[in-house]
């Protein structure tokens, strides 16, 4: 490579620039939730000190333009070289804007993130326990910046610590029902009251008709789709349980069956029975929602069965990731894109396109150990290497001389 002699005090320099560039990167990558750097969303992030973008945008230029400078110190460029350079960096940017060139979901110029929609899911997190509220009020102070060099964490500093009380505890589900302990819009409102934001008078109709689309969005990167809030809902989507991915195990679908869909499933009979006995004496407005509760009812039994009928089977492993876990429940998603990948995930799983993830072997295990004794790292990631069979060793061939006519 063509890299020349750097003198101590250029090193110096070009080290302490990196090493401020940085940080200031960092500290602009502090409010996005997917961010192994996350502390608040944007709204609350300027309660923290160090957080003003435009000064921040503008000191990152200028740091640009210094290691620039020392570049084309070090390797002889004169002016005109230097404007060549310059002009056609901007020239390539410019071409590309107008080509409409492809440009990967995870790259830098993505769309910023609407900032009500950012603290709203923030408040999601925090109800599941997945965020720290107390750093929004100054409970909790900031961790210290790490060194570039440092492992990455296992959370970032924005999530809440291992021991610490979450704000509101929960068996891993929550649900859209109003007057429910475990309502989730209810637990957004307290949430955004806690670290006195002004609350939007529409979060339930968010949490219906956005937030999904949302999460989805902005827990999709590189082909990789991972939302860790699973909206499974009745058909019309008039009810809805909302479970924690991060909490997801065998038992999940049993405790939204016997705490959530039963329980409710019964109160809705018993209003059902009331305004049935009412008889001839029921008004029109009595008759509207005796038919509307007619119809809830038989979509809280579809979910119900539906429910059942998946749970006794239903054996998820974080190893195989979200895609894969969620495959065989899609019938119970109804963002329609979302279902789709899922429902082909599922088509996948069963034609034996995914033998490696753990929910196979749940599924088709004959299929997959038969599979296991000729392929030999499916039967490592089973954990199954005294099934395969090495396959016997092909004689060589022997080349000897030929024999004279």
């Amino acid at each position: 490579m063509p890299w020349v002699s750097v003198t101590h005090s250029q090193k110096e320099t070009l080290c302490r620039l990196a090493h401020r560039a940085w940080s200031l990167k960092r500290t602009l990558d502090s409010i996005e939730e997917t961010s192994h750097a996350f502390l608040l969303p944007a709204v609350l992030r300027v309660r923290l000190r160090d957080y003003e973008p435009p000064l921040i945008e503008a000191e990152l230029a200028c740091i640009q333009a210094e290691i620039d400078a020392i570049a084309f110190d070090l390797y002889g460029f004169s002016d005109s070289d230097r404007i060549a350079v310059q002009m056609s960096q901007g020239v390539t940017i410019e071409s590309d804007a107008e080509s409409g060139a492809d440009v990967e979901e995870d790259e830098e110029s993505v769309e910023p993130i609407d900032q009500t929609a950012g603290l709203l899911s923030w408040a999601v997190g925090v109800a599941f326990g997945r965020f720290d509220w107390r750093l929004a009020t100054g409970e909790r102070a900031a961790p210290p910046e790490p060194d570039p060099f440092d492992p990455l964490p296992a959370k970032s500093p924005g999530m809440l610590p291992d021991g610490a009380d979450p704000f509101h505890a929960h068996a891993g589900i929550l649900v859209d029902d109003q007057g429910h302990p475990h309502d989730l819009a209810r637990l957004i409102e307290e949430v955004l009251a806690r670290v006195d934001v002004t609350v939007p008078d529409d979060v339930r109709r968010w949490l219906q008709r956005d937030f999904f689309a949302f999460h989805l969005q902005r827990y999709s990167k590189s082909r990789r789709k991972a939302p860790i809030y699973w909206p499974l809902s009745t058909t019309s989507g008039s009810y809805t349980l909302w479970v924690y991915y991060p909490s997801l195990t065998s038992q999940t679908l049993y405790t939204a069956i016997n705490d959530f869909v039963e329980p409710k499933l019964k109160q809705v009979g018993a209003d059902v029975t009331a305004l049935r006995n009412k008889g001839a004496a029921r008004t029109r407005d009595d008759e509207k929602q005796f038919e509307s509760l007619q119809a809830f009812e038989l979509e809280l039994i579809e979910l119900r069965d539906t429910l059942l009928k998946l749970a006794p089977t239903y054996k998820p492993n974080h190893d195989d990731g979200v895609q894969i876990s969620a495959a065989p429940l899609w019938p119970l998603f109804r963002h329609k894109p979302w279902q789709k990948v899922l429902k082909d995930t599922w088509e996948k799983l069963k034609k034996g396109d995914y033998d490696w993830a753990h929910l196979a072997m749940n599924y088709w295990p004959d299929r997959v150990r038969e599979k296991c004794k000729t392929d030999k790292s499916l039967a490592i990631a089973h954990g199954l290497e005294d099934l395969y069979e090495e396959p016997e060793a092909k004689p060589k061939k022997t080349h000897g001389r030929k024999k004279g006519g």
